[in-house]
């Protein structure tokens, strides 16, 4: 019992000493976001008791600082997924065996979106395992300004949120809608599933701070991999 004590102690001194180390060298800048607690427990191979203790003594030290506030945010399988660095990284970083498959990206969008936002291009993916596919994500871009030519030139990296990056786009608030719908049968045969049946529609549009779009996107997800977290309160 003594020996796991120091075991756990000395993993948390380590991470502790490393954030600090990052922090105060700078290679943490000042309002810089930390990595989540799933990403820090798999680089430290640690527990996420052992990063939360650690976060705890970093802001007894005021090295960090908590927000307050309701956010929401995806898992699969169980892991949180960090959507502001896209869903290709976060999943990988969950260790996940998703592939993605470019269906296409076109000039264009629904008549709603672009009567509020203006011309867009959409881009369309189908994310699969080797047990099938997952989820179809429709996304509404801007066609403005690098995007533009998007159809031709493509993603960069094969990312849209290195994409938007690279254009200069950066969101600072937005909103998320869930619901369930039943499969069409276009998106059913996509899926590789029956018509009809029922998949988590996830909608979610990110706007900058003078509320021009950055992005829309529409996402089917198979309930029995993605679900949907809610947090409040001190985070």
């Amino acid at each position: 019992m003594y020996m796991t004590g120091q075991v756990g102690f000395s993993k948390r001194s380590r991470l502790v000493e490393d954030l600090t180390e990052r922090i105060r060298s700078g290679r943490l800048a000042r309002g810089e976001r930390l990595p989540g607690e799933n990403q820090l427990a798999a680089s430290y191979q640690v527990s996420r008791g052992t990063v939360r203790s650690a976060l705890s003594e970093l802001q007894r030290r005021n090295l960090i600082a908590t927000e307050t506030g309701v956010g929401s945010f995806v898992t699969f399988d169980g892991v949180a997924l960090d959507q502001s660095v896209g869903w290709a990284r976060a999943l990988a970083d969950a260790g996940s065996d998703v592939t993605v498959e470019l269906l296409g990206i076109e000039r264009g969008g629904a008549a709603d979106l672009v009567d509020r936002h203006g011309p867009l291009v959409t881009i369309r993916r189908l994310r699969r395992t080797a047990a099938g596919p997952v989820s179809l994500e429709t996304s509404a871009v801007p066609a403005t300004g690098a995007l533009a030519d998007l159809p031709v030139r493509g993603l960069v990296d094969g990312s849209i949120t290195a994409t938007l990056r690279a254009a200069g786009l950066s969101g600072t608030n937005g909103e998320q809608w869930i619901s369930t719908v039943p499969l069409d049968e276009e998106a059913a045969a996509l899926l590789e599933r029956g018509t009809g049946e029922l998949f988590l529609h996830s909608t979610r549009t990110t706007l900058t701070s003078d509320g021009t779009l950055v992005e829309h996107v529409e996402s089917l997800l198979d309930p029995a991999r993605f679900r949907f977290h809610l947090t409040f309160g001190d985070r």
